[in-house]
C-alpha cells in the first residue's frame, strides 16, 4: 500500500504523545508565504482572543448541551502555532477540559444530552491534542463506545445493509449512519490507534471493522463499478463525489436523462470522503480515491459548498483544509490547465470574512449552527491553523 505523503492533519500532529505516528511529516509548499503567514497566524490570535472573552463560568463555550463546540475550541487553543495564546487563556483551557470530563459517561461516550457518537469523537480530539497522560483512561473507554456504535443492520458480519459499517449521531431518533459522523468516528480512532487495547489480554477488546466501514464510505460514493447500490449514477456532474448516505443527499436529486434520477454530490460530504478513505488506509491510487479528488477538484469553490451553497460553508472549509493537507495536495490543477494555490486563495478568504472583534459567522445561512459564532469562529481558527503550517 503506497502512503500518503501527510497523514497527520497539521491541525493535530504537533501534539501527538511520542510512540505513535507523530514523526510522520507534512509536505508545506515549496515557496512559504511569510507575509501572509504573518496575517494567517494574527487572525488566528484575534480568533482565539474572541473566543476567551466567550467562555461561560462552567468552562464551556455556546450551550452545555452540545460539548462538541467546546471540545472543537479547546482542539483550537491547543493548535495555536504562537503558543502565546495558549499560555496566555491556560486557565480558560483548564476549565474547559474540566467541563469535558463532567461529560463522561461510565460506557465511555462523551456527551450531555443528545448526539453521543458525534459529541464522543470530536470530544477525544480535544482530549487527545492535550497531551496529558490523565485523559488515556477516557480514550480507550471512548474508544470502546465508538467501536461498539459502528452499524450491522442486516446478517452480522455480512455487510448486507447499505448502510452497515458506518457510524452515526447516536441517541433516540439519530441511529442512521452517514457520512459525516463516520468521518468524525474514524478520524477520532485513526489518532488514538496508538492507545489501542492488547487484544490478547483483553478479551473485550473489540478494533473498528475497518473492511466493513470501507464499504460503507463506498457505498457513499457515486461511482459505479466500485459501489454496488442500485441508484448509483456516473453522470458526468456526480460522478466520484459523495453523498451523506445510500439514498439520501442533503443536495437533493437531479434528472440525469432517459428517465434516471441522481443523488447529487456535494462538497463537503466529498472531503469527508476523501478523509475516510485515508483514514481507512486506502491506497492514493485505488480509482475511488482518484476519483472523488477529480470530482473535489472539478468543483473547487470558496463561495459555495459546492451543491449546497451557503449551508455549512465554514464546516466545508474546514473540512477541505484537512483533506487536502492530509492528502498531500499543494496545488489543483484546474480543467483549464491553471494551477490554484489553495491554502492562500482560502487564507485569503477567511481573512476577509473575519470580523473585526476576531470572530467568524455564516451571515448567509443558520443552517448546521453555522449562525452560531463560538461554533463558526472554532472552524475558522481550526482552518487557520491547518493553513498557516502549510504556507
Amino acid at each position: 500500500m503506497r502512503k500518503y505523503a501527510a497523514l497527520l492533519p497539521v491541525a493535530v500532529m504537533a501534539f501527538l504523545p511520542l510512540g505513535s505516528i507523530a514523526a510522520e511529516k507534512v509536505v508545506a509548499q515549496t515557496t512559504p508565504d511569510l507575509s501572509l503567514r504573518v496575517e494567517v497566524e494574527n487572525s488566528i490570535g484575534k480568533g482565539l482572543t474572541w473566543l476567551a472573552g466567550k467562555q461561560q463560568p462552567e468552562g464551556y463555550w455556546a450551550q452545555s448541551e452540545h460539548p462538541a463546540v467546546t471540545a472543537l475550541i479547546l482542539t483550537a487553543f491547543q493548535g495555536d502555532p504562537s503558543k502565546f495564546y495558549q499560555k496566555k487563556y491556560q486557565k480558560n483551557i483548564k476549565a474547559g477540559y474540566d467541563y469535558l470530563a463532567t461529560n463522561v459517561k461510565p460506557d465511555g461516550s462523551i456527551y450531555s444530552k443528545g448526539l453521543p457518537n458525534y459529541n464522543t469523537a470530536i470530544s477525544m480530539t480535544a482530549f487527545m491534542v492535550a497531551n496529558n497522560k490523565a485523559y488515556e483512561p477516557i480514550l480507550k473507554n471512548a474508544r470502546k463506545y465508538l467501536i461498539s456504535q459502528q452499524d450491522d443492520f442486516g446478517e452480522k458480519g455480512m455487510g448486507d445493509h447499505p448502510l452497515d459499517g458506518g457510524v452515526g449521531y447516536g441517541g433516540r431518533g439519530a441511529k442512521n449512519s452517514d457520512i459525516n459522523n463516520t468521518t468524525a468516528a474514524l478520524e477520532a480512532l485513526y489518532y488514538t490507534r496508538y492507545l489501542k487495547s492488547d487484544v490478547a489480554n483483553d478479551p473485550d477488546a473489540k478494533d473498528l471493522n475497518w473492511k466493513a466501514a470501507a464499504q460503507f464510505i463506498t457505498r457513499s460514493q457515486n461511482l459505479p463499478g466500485q459501489n454496488d447500490q442500485p441508484w448509483v449514477s456516473g453522470d458526468a456532474e456526480n460522478k466520484g463525489g459523495f453523498i451523506y448516505f445510500p439514498e439520501n443527499s442533503k443536495a437533493g436529486e437531479m434528472p440525469v436523462g432517459d428517465g434516471k434520477v441522481a443523488f447529487r454530490s456535494y462538497g463537503s460530504a466529498s472531503y469527508n470522503g476523501l478523509l475516510s478513505f485515508i483514514y481507512a488506509q486506502m491506497d492514493k491510487n485505488d480509482p475511488r480515491v482518484v476519483a472523488v479528488k477529480e470530482w473535489l477538484t472539478r468543483n473547487y469553490s470558496l463561495n459555495e459548498n459546492p451543491g449546497l451553497g451557503k449551508d455549512g460553508l465554514f464546516y466545508y472549509y474546514h473540512t477541505m483544509a484537512k483533506a487536502l493537507s492530509i492528502a498531500g495536495i499543494d496545488t489543483l490543477v484546474m480543467k483549464d490547465g491553471s494551477k490554484v494555490n489553495w491554502r492562500q486563495e482560502l487564507a485569503k478568504h477567511l481573512l476577509n470574512l473575519q470580523n473585526a472583534d476576531g470572530s467568524w459567522v455564516n451571515k448567509q445561512s443558520a443552517r448546521y449552527m453555522e449562525s452560531d459564532p463560538h461554533l463558526v469562529t472554532a472552524y475558522a481558527t481550526l482552518t487557520m491553523e491547518i493553513l498557516y503550517r502549510g504556507l
